[in-house]
């Protein structure tokens, strides 16, 4: 019985990796597909946000059943119900994501985004995709050390970030309003998707030490990662 109620943990952790790929995956498809304007790239884009929304209704249903059936305690609560909240933040990345694609799919067959813009957009594009690779690599090892850094890579987003509005607050800017619109609705989504991929490694940092990540430092998130593993 216990075998079983461990498996079932386990594939709630599966499921978050999955996702966490998916979602990944996204990101970068729909930065192709807005640099390219490629239509159908964007069309598969949307499409697929569906898989991901279904693992995330899987997951919170075999999360309430475990919470109902086992009431799990101590660490096993922690893995639940932090489960939950990462898959809302891996949720919320594939919509994201989707977004991205769906401003390539209004603007087809015009690239969204003007020639001397791309570079920075396709930077934050595979920025995103990097730092969501590293979210789903610390779900996998629960690597506090790992989870600490995902938080200054995030600086690297918010400058990117920062470039895109001082290009919009340039007198020289000639490409009109729709565009700014453009331009400014992107930077957003791929800032707040940099921060879904801190909050899931944050919220691994919890999971793994039982502390906030704000109140955890290096040295101490290895200690509790080597005691983790020692117990497991």
């Amino acid at each position: 019985m216990r075998d079983a109620y461990h498996e079932e943990l386990d594939s709630i952790g599966d499921g978050l990796v999955e996702m966490a790929r998916l979602v990944g995956s996204a990101i970068g498809r729909a930065t192709t597909a807005m640099l390219d304007a490629d239509l159908h790239l964007a069309e598969s884009v949307i499409a697929a946000d569906e898989k991901v929304d279904d693992l995330q209704r899987e997951l919170e249903t075999k999360a309430i059943t475990l919470l109902a059936r086992q009431q799990p305690v101590a660490t096993d609560l922690r893995i639940v119900v932090t489960s939950l909240r990462m898959s809302a933040d891996l949720e919320r990345s594939g919509d994201l994501a989707q977004h991205v694609a769906k401003v390539a799919r209004l603007r087809y067959p015009e690239s969204a985004v003007p020639r001397d813009l791309q570079a920075t957009i396709l930077e934050m594009g595979q920025l995103a995709q990097r730092l969501m690779a590293k979210a789903r690599e610390v779900i996998i090892t629960k690597d506090v050390d790992l989870a600490l850094q995902l938080e200054q890579d995030d600086d690297a987003m918010d400058l990117l970030h920062r470039t895109l509005f001082q290009h919009l607050m340039d007198d020289r800017w000639k490409h009109g309003i729709e565009t700014a619109v453009d331009v400014t609705l992107l930077g957003r989504y791929y800032e707040r998707f940099a921060d879904h991929a801190v909050s899931v490694a944050r919220r691994v940092v919890y999971l793994v030490t039982g502390d906030y990540a704000d109140e955890v430092d290096p040295a101490a998130g290895a200690d509790a990662e080597s005691a983790r593993s020692k117990n497991a």
